[in-house]
């Protein structure tokens, strides 16, 4: 540093105010620190900065089933927010959340000195056991969130799924099927929520359900069900993966999408525009979920009291999909 200092014709610290980002730096100054710092290939020594702060400025996540496209956005989305706040976020994928694999975890991140860690999950039992740990830093949790949870943040999944169900409702049809995620899952029993709540709300009967466990061939098993039933015209799939097998068992079956019957989704995946016909779906904004939840660990980490965060409403992305039933 005190080379970069002596080529920028400035001092030790002001070189250490431009590294950590201060106002307080004029911009000719800055630019010349910069250009020193780039003619000279400076980096930072972490271990000294460590040493000098006491903060890491590092953020550990823990998440599970990444192979599923919620789960991989969320850790997405908490890594691009940490990389904007200047924090490095260490994640740690499991595939299941034993007590055991929990704890492994959690002691993997610790080791790394993080500052604080984000836990997502998914099943009921991994939430017990995540809420039960008693941890030396802040644990925000992003997934299975409910409204005015503390240290939280998540997506209204009860909402998303009305949403879904209420566009249905409002083009004619009267009963909506509805394909389930896992049941051990929150969030799949929060739009199995959603989806009976808006019918209750007209006092409707809902639709038949059928259970699924994320996967399109789940979806395509449900829809071989769903195409021998004459009386089903629309269907609430709880992902767009089991959306996708629904759509593909009633082409198989000649019955029409949406003629016969309209298919609606949940997640807005970055395929779900090129099925055919394009889904209708649930958008979910996990870019403001990573900001939300970084925000929410630095403040437990300048010592906020159990900071909370309203859940994020999702939007209906309209597509060809769906459309009124047959007169």
């Amino acid at each position: 540093m005190a080379d970069v200092a002596a080529a920028a014709g400035v001092s030790h610290q002001t070189v250490s105010r431009v590294l950590n980002g201060s106002p307080l730096v004029k911009d000719a100054t800055r630019a010349r620190v910069l250009a020193a710092i780039e003619q000279l290939g400076y980096r930072r020594n972490y271990a000294a900065r460590v040493l000098a702060t006491n903060r890491t400025h590092r953020v550990g996540m823990i998440a599970a089933h990444l192979q599923l496209h919620g789960p991989s956005m969320i850790a997405v989305s908490v890594q691009a927010a940490g990389h904007e706040a200047g924090y490095d976020v260490s994640l740690v994928g499991v595939q299941d959340f034993s007590a055991s694999t929990l704890r492994a975890a959690v002691d993997r991140l610790l080791d790394e000195a993080v500052e604080a860690i984000v836990v997502a999950v998914a099943h009921r039992e991994a939430m017990d056991q995540a809420l039960s740990l008693d941890l030396p830093v802040p644990m925000i949790v992003v997934q299975g969130v409910s409204s005015g949870q503390a240290m939280a943040v998540g997506i209204d999944q009860y909402e998303g799924a009305r949403l879904a169900v209420d566009h249905l409702l409002d083009l004619g049809h009267r009963h909506v099927a509805h394909v389930t995620g896992p049941p051990e899952w929150v969030e799949a029993g929060q739009r199995r929520a959603g989806w009976h709540e808006a019918h209750e709300r007209r006092r409707l009967l809902p639709g038949p359900e059928l259970a699924g466990d994320w996967s399109a061939r789940s979806g395509y098993e449900a829809g071989l069900r769903i195409a021998e039933d004459p009386d089903v015209t629309a269907v609430f799939a709880a992902n767009d993966s089991m959306a996708l097998g629904v759509l593909h068992a009633l082409h198989e079956h000649g019955r029409d999408v949406p003629g016969d019957v309209s298919v609606v989704g949940f997640d807005n995946g970055p395929a779900s525009a090129f099925y055919w016909p394009a889904l209708t779906t649930v958008n979910q904004e996990f870019s403001l979920l990573g900001r939300r939840a970084l925000d929410l660990a630095l403040q437990a980490i300048e010592g906020a009291p159990s900071p909370t965060s309203d859940l994020i409403r999702p939007t209906l992305v309209v597509r060809a999909s769906t459309a009124p039933p047959r007169a």
